[in-house]
């Protein structure tokens, strides 16, 4: 890279680094636990709206992992998830009635917040319908996970979104609290999926899966990137430059290796497709304030009322990790 460039992406990052510190009093205090977090925590942070259905096994999920503390950020809720969140004792949350669209959809304000409680620990970035899965994680809790990236001189760990999905229309099996998604939500597309590397921020891109296949099948390169970085042993100088899916400094994108081996990695299963998204898509149609103008959502809107399933022959039912390796969509490296 040329210093042209390298400059170019300083600039960059001590702009999203100013613009995370103007957007912190887009944020009020609802309940502050951060004083109880240790040195070596490892730490969730989330922008959520209208998620109390989904909170309770997203918590169980990661608190079983070794998640000890968790930073949310309420985004104008009005289904009782600000007073579930807050009632929970390894929860801190804030809100904000600001435009989620305007705070770079949640990530300003995450910026902050890492920046602020994030500093020298181990942070994962993730939606409430994302759920990482990475090399034994059967056998293996995440601070072995990251105990290995530190030994390694590892700072990020990368991981592919792999959209879930239940066999049959997706609204037919009601979803309830607490429950598994992928009980329901248990099959996945095992293919179809193309990467390409990104030369400014070095980050792979990747698409396809269902959402490619069902919804943006006449234009596949508007679909959704299924690529993020969402664990990270985070620094205050870092920042979150589009979602998770990439940030600066850069080197912390490349999560793969570049002369043809392979690096560990993982997969967030992705959860969104329960009974619970019909409502949720009318909801960000209404509200626009997803990226642009939510015309994701439109696609999604249009293609589920022509065809309200997305399971095909072709698609695999999930069995476990080991399972996503022998298929290629995630690696253990030489984490043995």
């Amino acid at each position: 890279m040329s210093a042209l460039r390298s400059y170019r992406l300083r600039l960059q990052r001590r702009k999203w680094l100013i613009r995370a510190l103007r957007k912190r009093r887009e944020l009020a205090s609802v309940r502050n636990r951060t004083a109880h977090i240790r040195p070596d925590d490892i730490l969730v942070f989330s922008t959520v709206r209208n998620e109390k259905v989904r909170l309770s096994f997203f918590l169980k999920y990661y608190r079983n992992l070794g998640v000890d503390h968790f930073i949310f950020v309420d985004n104008g809720s009005t289904d009782g998830t600000r007073e579930f969140l807050e009632d929970q004792p390894d929860v801190s949350l804030w809100s904000s009635a600001k435009s989620y669209k305007r705070s770079r959809f949640g990530m300003d304000w995450l910026n902050w917040l890492q920046m602020r409680y994030g500093h020298r620990h181990w942070c994962l970035t993730v939606d409430v319908d994302e759920f990482l899965v990475y090399p034994f994680c059967d056998t293996r809790s995440l601070r072995a996970l990251t105990d290995w990236l530190d030994a390694s001189s590892i700072k990020s760990f990368g991981a592919m979104i792999l959209d879930m999905y239940p066999k049959g229309g997706v609204d037919e099996q009601p979803y309830r609290s607490g429950q598994d998604p992928f009980e329901i939500a248990s099959w996945f597309d095992s293919g179809n999926y193309v990467m390409s590397r990104n030369s400014l921020y070095g980050n792979l891109w990747i698409q396809g899966g269902p959402r490619a296949r069902m919804f943006f099948a006449d234009q596949p390169e508007r679909a959704p990137a299924l690529n993020k970085v969402p664990l990270v042993k985070w620094d205050r100088r870092y920042a979150y430059v589009s979602s998770t899916h990439m940030l600066l400094p850069r080197g912390l994108n490349l999560v793969y290796d570049e002369w043809g081996g392979e690096k560990a990695s993982g997969c967030l299963l992705h959860a969104k497709f329960l009974s619970t998204f019909g409502k949720k898509a009318k909801e960000e149609l209404e509200r626009k304030q997803h990226f642009a103008n939510s015309k994701e959502y439109m696609a999604y809107n249009e293609a589920m009322k022509a065809n309200p399933e997305l399971w095909c022959k072709w698609s695999e039912k999930y069995i476990n990790w080991r399972q996503l390796e022998i298929l290629g969509l995630m690696s253990k490296g030489n984490w043995a």
